[in-house]
């Protein structure tokens, strides 16, 4: 998969906000289809990482109790506009999901 994450970062007095919306199911797996009445089967984000400029910053763990296209945000204390923010998540069925946006 490929920009399955949306992502926004702004620089204001010397920090940066990473705000970021990841497209994903996010299915608990407790859930019935309600056609068939069958459970749907657990698919969820359960890492999520980020980085500024290839240097590791950030990571998340997160389970199946977040809602559909999960919304994370964040700040750094350091950085400045022009640098890249790059996002990564994988998933209990081991899918990837990337990201980048340049600070602005």
């Amino acid at each position: 998969m490929s920009d399955d994450i949306k992502i926004r970062a702004k620089f204001r007095n010397g920090i940066i906000t990473v705000k970021s919306l990841m497209v994903h199911p996010m299915e608990t797996g407790f859930r019935k289809d309600k056609n068939t009445n069958e459970i749907i089967p657990a698919h969820y984000i359960k890492e999520v990482q980020a980085y500024l400029n290839d240097e590791h910053i950030y990571l998340a763990h997160i389970g199946s109790g977040v809602s559909k296209n999960p919304f994370i945000s964040f700040v750094i204390n350091k950085g400045k506009p022009g640098d890249i923010i790059k996002m990564e998540w994988i998933d209990n069925r081991n899918n990837k999901g990337i990201g980048s946006a340049t600070v602005k």
